[in-house]
């Protein structure tokens, strides 16, 4: 049985959400899948038959521990089957959705030294509640200079579940003939 890895960089939450959707999806097709945090030291992704990882947006960028995280594990991550998936909230327009169109994801690959044979972009969720005074006002005006909703009272997931699902069959077929 495959064993896929899932490491998640998030701020909010939705990565880890998204990560764990994977993982109930490939226990579904008969793969194993452990998910875990980017950072977790416990974890060793060379003992595993693939990777994956989720990494959100805030504040325009990646997490600052995604790209050391690949330039140090670069050799397991091109020798295993792999798999990149990028969170943020522009992605909910739908020239901002894909790989290719997605500006945060196609800057990360173009400065990782790592290629993922899968990649995939997702809208996250937009919760005023959540933030901190000067990033819900930074988020308001962003929100308006997007056309998107800039009530302090707003919550709203924008992500297509469906597509993390189709996202989920792709990744289980990652480890076919291995």
């Amino acid at each position: 049985m495959p064993n896929t890895l899932l490491l998640y960089s998030t701020v909010y939450g939705q990565s880890r959400r998204i990560c764990e959707r994977i993982a109930a999806q490939l226990a579904e097709a008969g793969n194993s899948a452990t998910v875990a945090a980017l950072t977790d030291p416990a974890v060793d992704p060379a003992a595993f038959d693939a990777i994956v990882i989720g990494a959100s947006i805030k504040h325009g960028k990646h997490q600052p521990t995604v790209l050391p995280f690949i330039r140090q594990h670069q050799a397991v991550l091109e020798a295993k089957p792999s798999a990149l998936f990028s969170v943020s909230l522009i992605a909910r327009k739908p020239k901002r959705n894909t790989p290719q169109t997605n500006p945060y994801l196609k800057a990360l690959v173009a400065q990782s030294p790592w290629k993922p044979r899968l990649q995939a972009v997702f809208a996250g969720v937009l919760d005023y509640s959540r933030y901190g005074p000067f990033d819900k006002q930074m988020m308001r005006l962003v929100m308006w200079v997007n056309r998107g909703p800039t009530d302090p009272a707003t919550r709203i997931e924008f992500t297509d579940w469906a597509a993390v699902d189709h996202f989920a069959a792709q990744v289980a077929t990652l480890t076919d003939g291995r």
